[in-house]
């Protein structure tokens, strides 16, 4: 038995790790295809995209551990079944449920370490990925002059050229704007060509220009204001303008400020935060019918002073009919005044109502996802293995498209059900859960399958089942 058990648990692990790193492969592709815009043309160092992709790998463990299982299950018990080594473990007098425990305990380690993994490690991965996320996106476009476009990158200075050189260096037809001065008067220089460079320490960036003229004005000799101002012309051969670089530089935000972020957040923090949440949903219902409890009337009577009782009087029919005529006009607008007022005011707590809800969802999926990513586990494994199987096909073939479709269906309905439980149209731990809810019978079906050798995908079976049919009804 033990020698089965470990043959079962290496033919798992090779695909289970090859199928796990050629997912995250894929998903941080798709990562760099959404954010390539971000990140193109800003003059990262390597090693801020490296990190970036570091943070986004972690966030993407909840698509590619559940499918790699997934995957290498089938192709595990494919392969065995393709080789007829599951005929001989079951001929040694080992059923398929008892061939699968040392992998359930392996999936089992898988799923917890998944659990700790999305309450300890993910949500500092997350806040990482999103302050780093924030300040790529944020960071201002390095300098990148374009042809016959005013470039305003460099606070102070408007940049324009008329062509650029192939090799990005050389510049022709070179107008400056600096707008540096302290009389808001700026300051023109123009230039034949010229060169761009940085220096070594990658502090500023040094225009050389080569025959041009500066054109600079002043406001006069004395600070009294003087309608006859000066300009100085000047021509030169050539000089240089160094502008500096720092406000180029991606400066790195407080943490804390994403601290807080739903998906940034553990077990606890989630907890104290749903717990606020609560609390700021009583009190805008408490104060929502204050405020409109305070246009009614009685509600503005002091109770319980008066010693005069009068009957009380019950109106029958119409009651615009027992207000005197020539006060009905007055009464009917100062009621519609009202109900506007009520519903204005109404209109207000009910969309901060709605906003506050709608965090709290959030908030109560957030934690059960948590619990879901290590159920997802067990559920696809219960799925692959005996879909393996039934199947009986090893590689990267058929059991890539069975897994992909089946991981499909799963991610469908899981993103369905979420939005739904955003929307308010289930709860949200019954929208969480709806995927492996669905999909856990399925999984018992293909394990009883798999157990009494059924032919569950087999076409000759069914096509034998079709000409039978046939025959008995032309017999008939």
């Amino acid at each position: 038995m033990k020698k089965i058990h470990l043959l079962l648990v290496k033919a798992f692990i090779k695909p289970f790790i090859a199928t796990f790193f050629i997912v995250m492969f894929i998903l941080l592709m798709f990562f760099l295809f959404k954010y390539v815009d971000d990140l193109i043309g800003k003059g990262f160092e390597w090693y801020v995209i490296l990190e970036l992709m570091m943070y986004a790998s972690a966030a993407n463990v909840s698509m590619a551990l559940p499918l790699s299982i997934l995957l290498s299950s089938i192709m595990t018990f494919g392969s065995l079944g393709e080789n007829y080594e599951l005929v001989a473990i079951k001929s040694a007098g080992v059923s398929l449920q008892r061939a699968m425990r040392p992998l359930f305990i392996v999936i089992l380690l898988l799923a917890f370490s998944s659990f700790l993994f999305s309450d300890y490690m993910l949500p500092k991965a997350n806040l990482k990925f999103g302050s780093l996320l924030w300040d790529v996106r944020n960071k201002k476009l390095s300098f990148l002059i374009k042809e016959g476009v005013f470039n305003n990158s460099i606070p102070g200075y408007s940049i324009r050229v008329d062509k650029k050189g192939e090799d990005g260096i050389s510049l022709e037809g070179i107008m400056i704007y600096d707008h540096t001065g302290t009389n808001s008067i700026a300051k023109i220089i123009m230039a034949k060509d010229g060169k761009m460079y940085k220096t070594s320490d990658d502090r500023y960036l040094v225009l050389k220009l080569n025959e041009g003229v500066r054109y600079e004005e002043s406001s006069g000799k004395n600070s009294y204001y003087n309608p006859r101002q000066e300009l100085y012309r000047m021509r030169f051969k050539e000089t240089e303008q160094k502008f500096d670089f720092s406000s180029f530089k991606m400066n790195r935000t407080d943490e804390n400020s994403f601290r807080s972020n739903t998906q940034m957040l553990n077990l606890k923090g989630l907890e104290k935060k749903g717990d606020s949440m609560t609390k700021v949903v009583d009190s805008i219902d408490r104060l929502a019918k204050l405020s409109v409890g305070s246009y009614y009337k009685q509600n503005n009577i002091t109770k319980g002073y008066s010693k005069i009782k009068v009957p009380e009087k019950v109106i029958k029919g119409d009651i615009i009919k027992e207000i005197p005529k020539d006060q009905q006009l007055n009464i009917l607008q100062a009621a519609s005044d009202q109900a506007t007022s009520i519903q204005q005011a109404v209109a207000g707590k009910v969309l901060e109502h709605n906003d506050v809800v709608r965090n709290l969802i959030k908030i109560k999926l957030e934690y059960q996802r948590k619990f879901t990513l290590a159920a997802s586990c067990l559920l696809l494994f219960f799925i692959g293995a005996p879909l393996g199987a039934i199947i009986r096909k090893g590689g990267l073939g058929l059991p890539v498209v069975m897994a992909v479709a089946f991981f499909l269906i799963y991610h469908i309905i899981s993103t369905v059900a979420e939005k739904s439980a955003i929307q308010g149209s289930v709860s949200p731990a019954l929208g969480i859960w709806m995927a492996i809810i669905i999909l856990s019978p399925v999984g018992a079906f293909l394990t009883y399958k798999a157990t009494v050798d059924s032919a569950l995908f087999d076409i000759s079976s069914y096509k034998s089942w079709f000409i039978n049919l046939f025959k008995k009804k032309t017999k008939l």
